[in-house]
């Protein structure tokens, strides 16, 4: 297949790019300088400017673009930036999509399990309502976006829970840890959809091919909490596990953040991406964590 990528440069970007030419398939770039190699097309989301020509003989166009969340603090700019840097990326592509004449078989849009909100005691499945914190929506505009693409393009939406890796959003616990000073965020018993970094790109390749479409949970299939993948962090690195941080010190220091990051309860089901055929290499948080920091 020929797959167009946004966001390829990116954490997860930088996966599934690895995994798409080790299988064979052929990876084009979406950047927003001058291109440096025919793998390379610019364009410019700020603007919308996309040649529907970038299309043509394109499979299938994968859209990780958006700003991180992961960036603290949450600004009121930096809110803006998170919100438009989304739904103006999906905006830019499915315009492109639908003034072009050959457009691709499959959109696989990113998304979050942001969209589920706060939901402690509740399982969640694709079906579930949306929550109403910022960032789920922001999730909701964003897959909106997306939804606008031709009637001819699947789409898929890719609602991620944390991924699990070195650069990812566990990136500024990891130095704590070192430290000695891993413990609880919070009460610390609240459920964190977790997915490592290589099964989250792993399900990417899997649904280019798939037959699914709409929302799909992209989680790990046993149900972790907080302290059970901070824990397994310190003890992979052979650090203790004792220094709580009151959940009053985490939303004083980082307000909203800390509350849909952090301490946000989501139990998110996969079972829909298992029930389509993908198995998991990391099957528990242990085996993601330590395949992260091997």
């Amino acid at each position: 297949m020929r797959v167009l990528i946004s966001g390829a440069s990116g954490l997860i970007g930088t996966e599934l790019t690895r995994q798409l030419e080790a299988a064979g398939h052929t990876v084009l770039r979406l950047v927003r300088r001058p291109p440096r190699s025919q793998a390379e097309v610019r364009w410019d989301p700020a603007t919308l400017d996309l040649d529907p020509a970038v299309f043509d003989g394109v499979d299938a166009v994968v859209n990780l673009s958006g700003a991180s969340i992961g960036r603290l603090p949450w600004t009121k700019a930096y809110r803006r930036q998170i919100m438009e840097s989304r739904v103006v990326a999906a905006r830019t592509l499915t315009d492109a999509m639908r003034r072009s004449s050959t457009p691709p078989a499959v959109l696989l849009n990113a998304s979050a399990v942001g969209f589920y909100g706060n939901r402690p005691g509740e399982l969640l499945t694709e079906e579930s309502a949306p929550g109403s914190d910022f960032l789920a929506t922001v999730v909701v505009k964003w897959e909106d976006e997306a939804r606008l693409a031709p009637e001819s393009t699947r789409v898929v939406l890719l609602r991620t829970g944390l991924v699990l890796a070195k650069g990812g959003a566990l990136k500024p616990l990891l130095p704590i840890v070192k430290l000695g000073f891993g413990g609880p965020l919070g009460r610390g018993t609240q459920t964190w959809p977790w997915v490592s970094l290589h099964d989250e790109a792993a399900a990417i390749v899997h649904l280019l091919s798939s037959e699914l479409s709409g929302p799909v949970n992209l989680t790990g299939p046993t149900p972790a909490t907080a302290n059970d993948v901070i824990r397994a962090v310190s003890t992979a690195l052979r650090r203790p596990f004792f220094v709580p941080v009151p959940e009053q010190v985490l939303t004083l220091a980082l307000q909203d953040a800390a509350r849909q990051l952090l301490l946000a309860d989501q139990r998110v089901s996969s079972e829909k991406l298992q029930a389509d055929g993908f198995t998991f290499t990391h099957r528990t948080a242990a085996e993601a964590v330590t395949w992260m920091l091997r």
